[in-house]
Protein backbone atom coordinates (compact mmCIF):
# COMPACT_ATOMS: atom_id res chain seq x y z
CA UNK A 1 0.00 0.00 0.00
CA UNK A 2 1.40 3.48 -0.66
CA UNK A 3 2.69 5.33 2.28
CA UNK A 4 1.01 8.15 4.00
CA UNK A 5 4.07 10.24 3.26
CA UNK A 6 3.26 12.35 7.11
CA UNK A 7 3.33 9.58 9.38
CA UNK A 8 6.68 8.92 7.33
CA UNK A 9 7.95 12.46 8.38
CA UNK A 10 6.86 12.46 11.99
CA UNK A 11 8.51 8.96 12.78
CA UNK A 12 11.54 10.72 11.99
CA UNK A 13 11.13 13.38 13.85
CA UNK A 14 9.86 16.12 10.96
CA UNK A 15 7.33 18.61 10.96
CA UNK A 16 5.14 18.54 8.15
CA UNK A 17 4.26 21.64 5.58
CA UNK A 18 0.80 21.71 4.79
CA UNK A 19 -0.93 23.74 1.36
CA UNK A 20 -5.17 24.44 1.75
CA UNK A 21 -7.28 24.58 -1.09
CA UNK A 22 -10.46 25.84 -0.52
CA UNK A 23 -11.97 27.10 -4.04
CA UNK A 24 -13.31 24.41 -6.15
CA UNK A 25 -11.48 22.86 -9.19
CA UNK A 26 -8.46 19.92 -10.02
CA UNK A 27 -6.38 22.52 -12.28
CA UNK A 28 -5.95 24.62 -8.99
CA UNK A 29 -5.73 21.43 -6.66
CA UNK A 30 -2.63 20.29 -9.03
CA UNK A 31 -1.46 23.58 -9.25
CA UNK A 32 -1.47 23.57 -5.38
CA UNK A 33 -0.19 20.46 -4.48
CA UNK A 34 2.81 21.14 -7.23
CA UNK A 35 4.24 23.62 -4.96
CA UNK A 36 6.46 21.04 -2.41
CA UNK A 37 3.81 20.85 0.44
CA UNK A 38 3.96 17.84 2.20
CA UNK A 39 0.59 17.30 2.09
CA UNK A 40 -2.84 19.36 0.70
CA UNK A 41 -6.00 19.83 2.56
CA UNK A 42 -9.17 19.84 0.85
CA UNK A 43 -11.40 22.03 2.45
CA UNK A 44 -15.24 20.85 2.31
CA UNK A 45 -16.49 22.94 5.26
CA UNK A 46 -15.47 26.44 4.60
CA UNK A 47 -14.47 26.35 1.48
CA UNK A 48 -17.17 26.34 -1.53
CA UNK A 49 -16.12 22.50 -2.66
CA UNK A 50 -18.90 19.77 -3.20
CA UNK A 51 -18.65 15.98 -3.52
CA UNK A 52 -17.78 15.87 -6.94
CA UNK A 53 -15.38 18.60 -6.95
CA UNK A 54 -13.59 17.20 -4.05
CA UNK A 55 -13.17 13.96 -6.25
CA UNK A 56 -11.40 15.55 -8.88
CA UNK A 57 -9.03 17.66 -6.78
CA UNK A 58 -7.94 14.67 -4.77
CA UNK A 59 -7.17 12.66 -8.22
CA UNK A 60 -5.58 16.21 -9.35
CA UNK A 61 -3.23 16.31 -6.04
CA UNK A 62 -2.25 12.21 -6.23
CA UNK A 63 -0.29 13.31 -9.40
CA UNK A 64 1.92 14.54 -6.82
CA UNK A 65 3.86 13.15 -3.29
CA UNK A 66 2.14 15.45 -1.39
CA UNK A 67 -0.19 13.48 1.26
CA UNK A 68 -4.22 13.83 0.11
CA UNK A 69 -5.68 15.57 3.21
CA UNK A 70 -9.69 16.41 3.65
CA UNK A 71 -11.37 18.95 5.84
CA UNK A 72 -15.33 17.56 6.63
CA UNK A 73 -18.20 19.97 7.16
CA UNK A 74 -18.69 17.85 10.20
CA UNK A 75 -18.62 14.82 12.61
CA UNK A 76 -20.59 12.59 10.38
CA UNK A 77 -19.91 9.31 9.37
CA UNK A 78 -21.53 8.58 6.19
CA UNK A 79 -19.05 12.02 5.03
CA UNK A 80 -15.60 11.09 6.12
CA UNK A 81 -16.32 7.53 5.00
CA UNK A 82 -17.15 8.79 1.65
CA UNK A 83 -13.93 11.64 1.90
CA UNK A 84 -11.92 8.27 2.74
CA UNK A 85 -13.08 6.18 -0.48
CA UNK A 86 -12.75 9.21 -2.67
CA UNK A 87 -8.91 8.71 -1.78
CA UNK A 88 -8.40 11.35 1.26
CA UNK A 89 -5.69 9.53 3.14
CA UNK A 90 -6.50 11.70 6.14
CA UNK A 91 -9.76 13.36 7.75
CA UNK A 92 -9.62 16.48 9.53
CA UNK A 93 -12.91 16.89 11.72
CA UNK A 94 -14.19 20.28 12.96
CA UNK A 95 -15.41 21.04 16.10
CA UNK A 96 -14.61 17.69 18.16
CA UNK A 97 -15.94 19.35 21.87
CA UNK A 98 -15.11 15.86 23.71
CA UNK A 99 -14.25 12.36 23.80
CA UNK A 100 -17.22 10.95 22.95
CA UNK A 101 -17.00 13.00 20.28
CA UNK A 102 -13.59 12.26 19.00
CA UNK A 103 -14.38 8.44 19.44
CA UNK A 104 -17.22 8.63 16.67
CA UNK A 105 -15.23 10.37 14.90
CA UNK A 106 -11.89 8.32 14.63
CA UNK A 107 -14.68 4.71 14.75
CA UNK A 108 -15.63 6.12 11.24
CA UNK A 109 -11.91 6.50 9.93
CA UNK A 110 -11.48 2.80 11.13
CA UNK A 111 -12.49 -0.64 9.73
CA UNK A 112 -13.94 -3.19 11.93
CA UNK A 113 -12.74 -4.77 14.70
CA UNK A 114 -10.78 -1.02 15.95
CA UNK A 115 -14.10 1.27 14.09
CA UNK A 116 -17.11 1.05 12.26
CA UNK A 117 -16.14 1.79 8.55
CA UNK A 118 -18.17 0.52 5.86
CA UNK A 119 -15.87 -1.90 2.93
CA UNK A 120 -15.88 0.10 -0.29
CA UNK A 121 -13.02 1.93 -1.07
CA UNK A 122 -13.88 2.95 -4.69
CA UNK A 123 -11.29 5.29 -5.79
CA UNK A 124 -8.93 4.97 -2.51
CA UNK A 125 -8.02 1.41 -3.34
CA UNK A 126 -7.00 2.54 -6.86
CA UNK A 127 -5.09 5.20 -5.20
CA UNK A 128 -3.18 3.39 -2.08
CA UNK A 129 -2.98 -0.05 -3.58
CA UNK A 130 -4.37 -3.69 -4.03
CA UNK A 131 -4.15 -4.25 -0.30
CA UNK A 132 -5.68 -0.94 0.72
CA UNK A 133 -8.02 -2.80 3.22
CA UNK A 134 -5.17 -4.75 4.53
CA UNK A 135 -3.28 -1.40 5.93
CA UNK A 136 -5.64 0.96 5.65
CA UNK A 137 -6.68 1.25 9.76
CA UNK A 138 -2.80 2.44 9.95
CA UNK A 139 -2.06 4.29 7.01
CA UNK A 140 -5.48 7.20 7.43
CA UNK A 141 -5.02 9.81 9.89
CA UNK A 142 -7.60 10.81 12.10
CA UNK A 143 -7.11 14.79 13.05
CA UNK A 144 -9.69 16.00 15.09
CA UNK A 145 -10.05 20.10 15.71
CA UNK A 146 -9.73 21.58 18.93
CA UNK A 147 -11.27 25.07 18.27
CA UNK A 148 -13.95 25.41 21.17
CA UNK A 149 -14.09 26.14 24.45
CA UNK A 150 -15.26 23.00 25.47
CA UNK A 151 -12.91 20.92 23.25
CA UNK A 152 -10.16 22.70 25.30
CA UNK A 153 -11.48 21.96 28.68
CA UNK A 154 -11.49 18.45 27.44
CA UNK A 155 -8.05 18.38 25.55
CA UNK A 156 -6.75 15.85 27.39
CA UNK A 157 -9.41 13.07 27.21
CA UNK A 158 -9.65 13.79 23.70
CA UNK A 159 -6.27 13.11 22.79
CA UNK A 160 -6.25 10.15 25.13
CA UNK A 161 -8.86 8.22 22.07
CA UNK A 162 -7.85 5.17 21.26
CA UNK A 163 -6.72 5.19 17.36
CA UNK A 164 -6.55 9.13 17.33
CA UNK A 165 -3.45 10.66 15.24
CA UNK A 166 -3.32 14.34 16.28
CA UNK A 167 -5.51 17.47 16.77
CA UNK A 168 -5.44 20.49 14.29
CA UNK A 169 -6.13 23.75 15.62
CA UNK A 170 -8.79 26.60 13.88
CA UNK A 171 -7.51 29.31 15.53
CA UNK A 172 -10.40 31.58 14.90
CA UNK A 173 -13.17 29.48 16.27
CA UNK A 174 -10.62 28.83 19.43
CA UNK A 175 -10.37 32.08 19.87
CA UNK A 176 -13.94 32.98 19.88
CA UNK A 177 -14.39 30.42 21.72
CA UNK A 178 -12.40 31.59 24.74
CA UNK A 179 -13.25 35.29 24.51
CA UNK A 180 -11.18 36.96 21.62
CA UNK A 181 -11.75 38.19 18.41
CA UNK A 182 -11.58 35.87 15.35
CA UNK A 183 -8.29 35.99 13.42
CA UNK A 184 -5.00 34.43 11.96
CA UNK A 185 -2.04 34.66 13.42
CA UNK A 186 -2.72 36.19 16.28
CA UNK A 187 0.38 36.91 19.40
CA UNK A 188 -2.47 36.80 22.12
CA UNK A 189 -0.95 35.67 25.18
CA UNK A 190 -4.34 33.90 26.08
CA UNK A 191 -4.27 32.24 22.63
CA UNK A 192 -1.32 31.33 22.83
CA UNK A 193 -1.67 29.89 26.62
CA UNK A 194 -4.27 27.82 24.68
CA UNK A 195 -2.06 26.68 21.88
CA UNK A 196 0.80 25.59 24.36
CA UNK A 197 -1.65 23.49 26.66
CA UNK A 198 -2.82 21.53 23.39
CA UNK A 199 1.04 20.88 22.52
CA UNK A 200 1.86 19.79 25.56
CA UNK A 201 -1.62 17.54 25.88
CA UNK A 202 -0.61 16.23 22.58
CA UNK A 203 3.16 15.52 23.34
CA UNK A 204 2.34 13.24 26.54
CA UNK A 205 -0.15 11.21 24.89
CA UNK A 206 1.93 10.72 21.83
CA UNK A 207 -0.48 12.30 19.52
CA UNK A 208 1.09 15.17 16.71
CA UNK A 209 -0.33 18.48 16.79
CA UNK A 210 -1.36 20.99 14.20
CA UNK A 211 -2.23 24.76 13.39
CA UNK A 212 -3.74 26.55 10.97
CA UNK A 213 -1.66 29.51 10.21
CA UNK A 214 -1.48 32.96 7.67
CA UNK A 215 1.98 33.05 6.97
CA UNK A 216 5.35 31.74 6.73
CA UNK A 217 6.36 33.67 9.64
CA UNK A 218 4.04 32.62 11.89
CA UNK A 219 4.17 29.06 11.02
CA UNK A 220 8.23 29.06 11.41
CA UNK A 221 6.95 30.48 15.16
CA UNK A 222 4.24 28.00 15.92
CA UNK A 223 6.90 24.76 14.63
CA UNK A 224 9.13 26.34 17.55
CA UNK A 225 6.88 26.28 19.78
CA UNK A 226 6.20 22.26 18.99
CA UNK A 227 3.48 22.05 16.48
CA UNK A 228 4.02 18.79 14.22
CA UNK A 229 1.92 19.88 11.24
CA UNK A 230 1.70 23.96 10.00
CA UNK A 231 -0.57 24.95 7.40
CA UNK A 232 1.21 27.90 5.36
CA UNK A 233 -0.46 28.90 2.35
CA UNK A 234 -3.63 28.68 0.64
CA UNK A 235 -5.65 29.12 -2.62
CA UNK A 236 -7.21 31.75 -1.50
CA UNK A 237 -4.16 33.84 0.23
CA UNK A 238 -2.66 33.62 -2.92
CA UNK A 239 -4.83 34.81 -5.15
CA UNK A 240 -5.66 37.58 -2.86
CA UNK A 241 -1.96 38.29 -3.00
CA UNK A 242 -2.50 39.73 -6.18
CA UNK A 243 -4.17 43.03 -4.38
CA UNK A 244 -0.88 44.35 -3.45
CA UNK A 245 0.49 44.29 -7.08
CA UNK A 246 -3.20 46.14 -8.16
CA UNK A 247 -2.82 48.74 -5.53
CA UNK A 248 0.99 49.12 -7.21
CA UNK A 249 0.60 49.47 -10.47
CA UNK A 250 -2.85 51.87 -9.75
CA UNK A 251 -0.42 54.61 -7.45
CA UNK A 252 1.35 54.30 -9.98
CA UNK A 253 -0.75 54.89 -12.50
CA UNK A 254 -2.19 58.34 -10.41
CA UNK A 255 0.95 59.56 -10.58
CA UNK A 256 1.66 59.69 -14.00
Amino acid sequence: MRANRLKALWAQGKPAINGWCSMPGGFSAELMAQQGWDSVTIDTQHGVIGYSEMLAMLQAVSTTEATPLVRVAWNQPGEIMRALDAGAYGVICPMVNDAAECAAFVAACRYPPQGIRSSGPTRAAVYGGADYHAHANDEMLALAMIETAAGLANVEAIVATPGLDGVYIGPSDLSLGIGGPPGQDSEAPALLAAFDRIVAACKAAGVRAGVHTNSLAYSQKMIGRGFDLVTVGSDIRYLMGGRREAAEIRSWLAGR
